[in-house]
């Protein structure tokens, strides 16, 4: 019985998630008893796929050298959600023709944020310009209402815990600490938005089919990464989802960088 692989090709990092029925995929197995999902659960799952999404989009477009930044107001400040947007806005509309002139494209993922004391902030990851002497003095003169905080990007799970924060629901909303906003700034605080020009994971997304004795290969001896890659271990899960009944093998492969061209010339970070 064949079965399907879905790969995410982002370059330096590629992606393989299996899936078959039974322990092999071989004619006659059946997928295990699913069950019904409670709304905890859909909720769970449907937080993990965000993050991964997440995740993978931050792989095909950043690099460990670009800026994560977090930009402030002064103390005191209050503001809705829609005149913090109209203020991210002014500041990338006057940072992309800067980056256009000097032959680079601005590229973004950003999130509000608004404290229980009504306290704002925007956390937004933005490649760094190549071209551009002292960006970070750029940045903060055009921004102009307070600081700006930079920090470098952990590469670490491949961006897992960036990825995590940019979707997380937050202490706030656990501790209904966003209560006192308006439903409609209560939504832009929980959701995260990027520009348009982003490579998304199914713009790098194959199917295929593989026949069950690869399968059995693969989970007997372990996947064999491509010429140039290792597997990381940490990557593998194998299991049983227990909604579908499907069984699922995934694992991760990342580029091994030699030494002396590991200064950002790859696509992915």
């Amino acid at each position: 019985m064949a079965f399907g692989v879905t790969t995410y090709d982002c370059g330096d990092v590629i992606e393989y998630e299996y899936n078959f029925m039974g322990k092999y995929g071989v004619k006659g197995e059946k997928r295990a008893p699913h069950k019904k999902a409670t709304p905890d659960q859909i909720a769970k799952q449907n937080a993990a796929n965000k993050v991964k999404r997440v995740r993978r989009i931050i792989l095909l477009n950043f690099h460990p050298w670009d800026m994560w930044l977090t930009l402030k107001y002064p103390r005191g400040t209050r503001k809705t959600s829609k005149e913090v947007l109209d203020d991210v806005k002014e500041w990338t509309d006057k940072l992309r023709p800067k980056y256009r002139k000097v032959g680079e494209e601005l590229k973004w993922i950003r999130r509000i944020e608004i404290g229980r004391y009504g306290g704002i902030h925007v956390h937004i990851l933005v490649n760094r310009p190549r071209n551009i002497k002292d960006p970070d003095l750029v940045f903060k003169k055009l921004w102009g209402r307070a600081g700006i905080n930079f920090q470098s990007l952990r590469e670490e799970g491949g961006y897992e815990q960036l990825a995590s924060y940019l979707c997380k629901k937050g202490d706030n909303e656990v501790e209904g600490q966003l209560s006192f906003l308006p439903e409609e700034d209560r939504k832009r605080c929980l959701s995260y938005s990027t520009s348009k020009n982003l490579v998304r994971p199914e713009d790098v997304r194959t199917r295929k089919k593989y026949s069950h004795w690869t399968m059995r290969r693969i989970i007997e001896n372990g996947p064999e990464p491509r010429e140039g890659y290792y597997i990381d271990k940490n990557s593998i899960r194998t299991g049983i989802n227990p909604f579908t009944g499907m069984s699922y093998y995934n694992y991760t492969e990342i580029k091994i960088k030699n030494r002396w061209n590991d200064t950002g010339a790859e696509k992915c970070g």
